[in-house]
């Protein structure tokens, strides 16, 4: 039976051994742990500069777009700098430019973004020489006025006692007097010529499709129904016309009967035309 070893029990000279280098370790890593600190903070400490600084730089960057934003309002909305300065008109040839420009009455330097165009339209289309009417802004101070003109097509006499000759346009709209009978424009034998008749609409529509060459033979229209157009030529005869549908059919069918002999020439119903004497 082999000895048995006996175990050395350590010495207190061991244990306070080994307590030193425990504590030597333990300096070491503290020492190693306060130089990583020291480290990092070396490294994050620059940083916190320019974060601040970009920080800033965006609130003045913001600061200065709420700035040009409020600027931007001021000038377009409220500003004289961008109001109007000029009011152009166009198309004008016989109602004079400067009675539109005081019947659309646009304020001066008022802003043109604040400016109603539609309201300044309606004006000017009340006109009653005036068709149509287009309003228009142009950068930076002007308001242009485009306009269309009515076109005479027809007159009538308001006879003994009236308020004299009134033009007619296409669409049955009376729309001025003058002091005499136009030359070279029918004229409309109704009882009543308003645009809001159906039979002053029925025969301006007319008068508005026939050929140019049949129209300056019309010297006088007339009708008892929108359907019963009919109008004397300078020669005297009759043309009983309809309505204004076939126009094309109904202007070669009546030159054709117009080598005819004959009073009265019916083309209201172009697959049956009459002559009679």
């Amino acid at each position: 039976m082999s000895p048995t070893r006996e175990r050395r029990r350590p010495s207190e000279e061991d244990e306070r051994d080994r307590a030193a280098l425990a504590r030597e370790r333990r300096g070491r890593r503290s020492e190693e742990e306060r130089r990583r600190t020291r480290a990092a903070r070396a490294k994050t400490g620059p940083r916190a500069r320019p974060n601040r600084q970009a920080e800033i730089r965006r609130r003045w960057v913001a600061l200065l777009t709420v700035l040009t934003v409020v600027a931007g309002v001021y000038l377009l909305f409220f500003s004289s700098m961008l109001g109007v300065k000029d009011v152009a008109v166009s198309g004008a040839r016989t109602v004079p430019a400067d009675q539109i420009r005081a019947v659309a009455a646009v304020p001066a330097d008022k802003p043109l973004l604040r400016l109603d165009a539609d309201e300044i339209r309606d004006r000017v289309a009340g006109m009653p020489g005036i068709a149509t009417v287009e309003v228009s802004r142009s950068w930076p101070n002007t308001i242009e006025i485009t306009v269309t003109e009515r076109t005479a097509i027809a007159f009538f006499d308001s006879g003994p006692g009236g308020d004299g000759v009134h033009l007619v346009d296409g669409g049955g709209v009376v729309f001025k007097t003058v002091p005499a009978r136009p030359a070279g424009l029918p004229e409309l034998k109704l009882p009543k010529v308003s645009a809001d008749d159906p039979v002053t609409r029925a025969v301006t529509a007319v008068l508005g499709v026939i050929p140019e060459q049949l129209l300056k033979q019309v010297t006088t229209a007339t009708a008892k129904t929108p359907a019963s157009v009919e109008f004397t030529l300078s020669s005297g005869k009759i043309v009983r016309w309809g309505t204004a549908e076939q126009t094309d059919r109904k202007a070669k069918v009546l030159a054709a009967l117009l080598t005819q002999e004959g009073k009265v020439y019916d083309v209201a119903a172009p697959e049956l035309p009459t002559i009679t004497s």
